[in-house]
């Protein structure tokens, strides 16, 4: 285990009466962690989180996926919402958690280990990961979600700069 003055790494300033907002980062990153809030209506949530909230949109696959940030490592991703009724009886957020490709089946065998039916997956997605889905016992949707090497001369790579996600040369 390593300590240091995490000062050092977040976007969050110093507390003080004269704090100011860390500038916008546009940057692509592996995300550490992102909240998935489904909606009813992509505009309008778009328009709420942008202009009440402060964030900003970082990319949008039409109809799919807005991502939003606010600060670096302060990511949410609007998604339209099933069109299955909700469960009156619990949660119904999804979080993400990076993690890497060798602890996907690992956690998905020992997901479904302690609590059987509750995985989903693994999946590869059309953003480059590999992800698996798991219930919690209070209802949460957990995804863990591990990047995939990119080939930037690949049919992947053309699909991040259609939507204005830069893919760096090898």
């Amino acid at each position: 285990m390593s300590t240091f003055n995490a000062f050092e790494m977040s976007p969050v300033p110093a507390p003080g009466e004269d704090a100011q907002p860390p500038e916008p980062f546009r940057g692509i990153y592996g995300m550490p962690m992102f909240v998935t809030v489904p909606t009813s209506d992509l505009d309008a949530s778009v328009d709420f989180w942008t202009e009440a909230l402060g964030f900003f949109t970082l990319f949008t696959i039409p109809g799919r996926l807005v991502h939003l940030r606010r600060w670096a490592f302060q990511d949410v991703l609007l998604v339209p919402a099933s069109q299955e009724p909700t469960p009156a009886d619990g949660p119904t957020m999804s979080v993400s958690f990076a993690c890497v490709l060798s602890q996907i089946d690992e956690i998905a065998e020992a997901c479904e280990q302690r609590r059987p039916g509750s995985v989903t997956g693994p999946r590869i997605t059309q953003w480059n990961s590999s992800e698996v889905e798991v219930t919690t016992p209070e209802g949460v949707h957990v995804v863990l979600t591990a990047a995939r090497p990119l080939d930037p001369h690949g049919e992947q790579a053309d699909t991040f700069r259609r939507v204005g996600i830069e893919v760096p040369e090898a």
